[in-house]
């Protein structure tokens, strides 16, 4: 009997086969679309996605994907489909053979439709335009192209894949509201290596935009910890001073503790996916292994003026976010060892209020016993005298006498019977 398969095991090597690249012949265009919710989008409605997939297939009369499914691949009329669902977006992107005959022509974009894109469950996150030609005989026609389609002062180009192609793009949006890309492909070029550079392109666009929400969510965070931050500085500069009250301080500390804690908790995705987002942006642009061109920037130069600066930003917004819970939580410790110290001192001082108290109470105590004794020493002699009176009368003793005997003898008795029941309670 063959030894059982994990349950996950088919599912785990099939993911690594789940979303193969477009294998694209040359000259091809390439739309590129990814769309997200704007708030919560980890949390949206995957059934929405798929039904907006649906849609555009049933406009082609196109098979459908598995109910579940999390990407697919298929045609729509002359253009084959590529839908991908992740954890914060979706894509589609559509590969069709040709160029057109105006670089970047917004017809170009018209396979998927402007009305069925307006259904969409979400925003749009970016809109990629990809033109994909034979390389020009010399490099000056190819120089000349790329002046003519894009900025100069922001475009990055480079040859990449060890000389496979040329790519080439601004990274901004055309009246059109597209962003521009250009991969000029070398001879012996294979379709799944093109495939594999529009791709990357693709990704590149796609997760440097999802990064840079983190630097407008850090940008508003920034403002609400100038706001705290004063507040925090004065408490702890404070804290050595008689007011306000330890009490009052440790309250108010305590609440701003609580909102940086909220902060946190809202902040700590974004920042996270941020980081995650642009590991993905270096990973991908360090796999094209680039080559400048008559000393144009590449990818990685644009990247690091434009855009590494940026994530430094959310860096340093969540680094200030924590440093500052971090002095919340040192300053909430000295102030509660303040506090702690003062009752401290407050409970010493009861003690010795309460010594106090109880040497009074133990010296009342005594002076009462005296008086105790006193008193039932006077009624004793009073019963013992009419008890002895005849006894006496016959021995002819006089009633003073009588009672001076008596006196030392009773108080004494008292006094020894009084001591002896303390003793026993004792």
């Amino acid at each position: 009997m063959p030894i059982p398969d994990h349950p996950l095991r088919y599912a785990t090597v099939n993911e690594l086969h789940a979303r193969p690249f477009p294998a694209l012949e040359v000259p091809a265009t390439a739309v590129y679309v990814a769309i997200k919710e704007p708030v919560q989008a980890q949390n949206r409605d995957r059934g929405a996605d798929l039904a907006h997939l649906l849609a555009i297939l049933d406009r082609h009369g196109s098979p459908h994907p598995q109910p579940g499914a999390t990407h697919f691949s298929g045609p729509i009329g002359r253009a084959e489909l590529k839908w991908e669902s992740h954890t914060e977006f979706v894509t589609y992107s559509a590969f069709t053979r040709g160029v057109s005959a105006r670089p970047f022509d917004p017809a170009e974009a018209e396979v998927l439709p402007e009305d069925w894109l307006a259904t969409a469950p979400g925003t749009r996150l970016t809109s990629v335009l990809i033109r994909v030609e034979p390389m020009p005989a010399s490099e000056e026609e190819l120089l000349r192209r790329l002046d003519d389609w894009f900025v100069p002062e922001s475009l990055a180009v480079s040859r990449v894949v060890d000389g496979a192609a040329v790519v080439a793009g601004d990274f901004r949006i055309d009246p059109a509201g597209h962003m521009r890309f250009a991969v000029f492909v070398a001879p012996g070029t294979g379709p799944r290596r093109v495939g594999r550079i529009v791709q990357r392109l693709c990704e590149i666009e796609t997760y440097r935009a999802m990064s840079m929400l983190g630097l407008m969510r850090s940008r508003d965070l920034s403002g609400r910890l100038n706001a705290l931050d004063p507040k925090l500085s004065a408490l702890v500069s404070g804290l050595d001073s008689a007011e306000p009250a330890p009490e009052a301080a440790l309250h108010e500390l305590l609440t701003i503790s609580a909102e940086l804690e909220s902060l946190a908790v809202q902040f700590s995705f974004r920042f996270g996916a941020t980081a995650a987002y642009e590991a993905i942006v270096t990973q991908r642009i360090e796999v094209l292994r680039e080559v400048r061109i008559e000393g144009r920037q590449t990818f990685g130069e644009f990247m690091m003026r434009r855009y590494d600066p940026a994530m430094r930003t959310v860096k340093s917004a969540e680094s200030r976010l924590q440093a500052m819970a971090e002095r919340a939580e040192r300053a909430a410790e000295l102030l509660r060892t303040r506090v702690d110290v003062e009752r401290s001192a407050q409970n010493q001082r009861l003690l010795e209020s309460m010594d106090r108290r109880a040497d009074l109470a133990l010296r009342l105590q005594h002076t009462v016993e005296g008086l105790s004794v006193v008193a039932i020493s006077y009624y004793a002699v009073s019963l013992a005298s009419y008890l002895l009176k005849p006894a006496a009368h016959a021995m002819h003793i006089g009633p003073e006498a009588l009672l001076a005997g008596l006196v030392p003898v009773v108080v004494l008795g008292v006094w020894w019977m009084v001591r002896r029941i303390r003793n026993r309670l004792h």
